[in-house]
């Protein structure tokens, strides 16, 4: 593991047996991004196709972590299933909106909505 990729932290929370809400924290770039791509796939894997990304600590992300929620999403929805953002920071937010991911993934406010959105909420 480079010293880099240290600067990712990831938290899984298992709300339920579809849904799941992983905290990102730190920086999501090249460096970083397949240590997030893996977790994905292990949700999926798992069964869970309802994922939130709490981006609350999130301080930085490049092209390739936008990379791994345009797939993450896409992989979702073809599960019957969705992806959703939570808390971005402004940083973050700001990236989602010059790109237009966010007409794809619309971030919500709070994980509280994300995951009422998600349906998982209990």
């Amino acid at each position: 593991m480079s010293e880099r990729e240290q600067n990712l932290d990831v938290d899984v929370e298992i709300r339920d047996g579809r849904t799941a809400v992983l905290t990102v924290a730190g920086e999501l770039d090249m460096e970083t991004a397949d240590r997030l791509h893996e977790l994905l796939a292990e949700q999926f894997g798992q069964g869970r196709h309802r994922l939130v990304l709490d981006l609350s600590a999130l301080g930085f992300m490049d092209s390739s972590g936008l990379n791994v929620l345009i797939q993450a999403v896409n992989r979702a929805r073809e599960s019957d299933g969705d992806l959703y953002l939570a808390a971005p920071t402004p940083a973050v937010r700001r990236i989602l909106e010059i790109t237009g991911v966010m007409a794809t993934i619309p971030p919500h406010d709070a994980v509280a909505d994300a995951l009422a959105a998600a349906g998982g909420k209990r």
